[in-house]
């Protein structure tokens, strides 16, 4: 008895290909045990007619899986379930059972105890995503991305896709940061120190462990990135936030002990805040007397859409006393999970070891992938676009901010893809924020932010990188709404 064609459908937004669609379909019931061995599949022509594709598109299919032993060819008869098809594997559900262990006690260090500020994975369905930090759909170059991974997965880079650097990077796309990057922040770096990393997270992992230990001081702003608060109080080293004021930290403020400044000079998170050059000086010039490490976490330069931003701080480093931090996720997406650290050579030597110890290196293919994106060109006119994008979302949000009466605490001058916004202080952002779900609206309560036990509960951000130009407007309303009846 043969499989009923009606058993096929192709979803109305499917991924992939046509011929991976039916490959994936045929695959899948073959896998689940619906499809069993000896069974015939229809015809080429009768499913291309059930399916409304061309026949030669379900031909392909059915070949590529011959090939692969899930279908066996019998002369005229058609196509069957192969008998060396993939068995479906046979269990039964398991129940949760009861264990003995004290995770009380077993566990030596607990990690999930840290802020993390709600990103619902649903998010794109809501009509006013105020949220930062993801893509939008619309600006990136998925065709572009696309060919040069099909590229990276060619004969030519057959050693980048199935190598192991074990210790080492992408040569291609050392030399595209090293020649192309690093220059437009006024850096100058040799490949040797340079060194890719698991988005800019890891980064900042990477030199905390090398740089710190329980017996030296790490200084943060305050408010911060709350992700790095989190992992510096699982470092065991002392901690000591400093209040951030509209140009960022304050040098004179640092206390003697400070052995290592984590800092973001050019766009403060989550203020927006940008260092002037002549605080930047300072701050160096201060850390040479406490003989301090910094670390520039430099995570959105590429969005300065209204005008240059400011020289980094690592470019004007001239002891190699600065770490200097880079990303791909705002400029391309944040799944890609890639960046990059700069220091000098015996940091990045110690920083190439650890990596090594904990991943070994980002995937060859991702890292060849990039390489091509960056070098032909696409990164450029993805990042010319998103700005020129960006600087319309950022004209609307400020018009409308100032027609419904917000407050802005925090608006960078050099563009970036968010606001930081300060709310009543009688007003609860994190209760605003689930109270404006129900309205299809996403905003970023602050208080994650913050350091301490008492945090102000008052700000929040908006982002405007994946919303709509024309629902900006309409959703600031709402927030407002929302404020004004709290």
């Amino acid at each position: 008895m043969g499989i009923s064609v009606d058993t096929f459908f192709l979803e109305l937004n499917g991924q992939g290909t046509l011929q991976a669609q039916i490959q994936q379909m045929i695959a899948e019931g073959i896998l689940s045990g619906r499809f069993h061995v000896g069974e015939k599949l229809p015809s080429s022509r009768k499913l291309a007619a059930h399916l409304g594709v061309s026949r030669i598109t379900v031909t392909l299919a059915y070949t590529e899986l011959l090939a692969n032993d899930y279908l066996s060819a019998k002369g005229r008869s058609g196509y069957f379930v192969s008998q060396n098809a993939p068995v479906p594997p046979k269990y039964s559900p398991v129940q949760k059972r009861d264990e003995n262990v004290d995770w009380g006690t077993a566990l030596a260090r607990r990690f999930s105890d840290g802020d993390v500020l709600p990103k619902p994975s649903n998010w794109r369905e809501y009509k006013y995503p105020f949220i930062y930090g993801q893509a939008d759909r619309k600006l990136f170059d998925h065709a572009n991305w696309r060919l040069c991974a099909v590229r990276a997965l060619g004969h030519k880079d057959f050693a980048s896709l199935t190598g192991d650097y074990m210790d080492q990077d992408d040569p291609l796309l050392i030399e595209f940061i090293a020649r192309h990057t690093l220059p437009r922040r006024g850096i100058a770096a040799r490949p040797e120190e340079i060194l890719i990393t698991m988005g800019a997270q890891n980064a900042l992992w990477l030199a905390s462990r090398i740089l710190l230990n329980r017996n030296r001081t790490a200084v943060i702003e305050d408010p911060c990135y709350y992700a790095l608060r989190d992992l510096l109080n699982h470092s065991d080293c002392k901690v000591s936030p400093l209040a951030v004021d509209s140009d960022g930290l304050t040098p004179d403020a640092l206390p003697d002990e400070t052995d290592v400044i984590f800092t973001t000079p050019s766009h403060q998170s989550p203020t927006t805040a940008t260092m002037p050059v002549d605080r930047r000086h300072e701050l160096l010039k201060k850390a040479r007397e406490l003989d301090a490490m910094v670390v520039e976490d430099d995570y959105e330069f590429e969005m300065a859409f209204l005008g240059s931003p400011s020289p980094a701080l690592k470019s004007m480093d001239r002891d190699g006393r600065v770490i200097y931090v880079g990303s791909f996720s705002k400029s391309l997406f944040p799944g890609l999970r890639l960046g990059y650290i700069v220091g000098s050579e015996p940091f990045i030597r110690e920083a190439r070891a650890l990596r090594s110890l904990v991943l070994r290196h980002p995937p060859g293919h991702i890292q060849r992938t990039a390489a091509y994106f960056l070098s032909l060109g696409h990164y450029d006119a993805q990042i010319r676009r998103m700005s020129k994008t960006l600087a319309r979302r950022r004209e609307a949000l400020d018009a409308a901010v100032e027609q419904y009466g917000l407050t802005v605490a925090g608006r960078g001058i050099m563009g970036g893809s968010s606001l930081w916004m300060s709310a009543p202080e009688r007003v609860d952002t994190t209760k605003l924020a689930h109270k404006l779900q129900s309205q299809g609206v996403h905003i970023e309560p602050g208080a994650p932010f913050f350091n301490g036990s008492h945090r102000p509960r008052n700000f929040y951000r908006l982002g405007y990188s994946s919303i709509g130009r024309d629902r900006i407007a309409p959703g600031v309303k709402l927030i407002a709404d929302a404020i004004r009846s709290t």
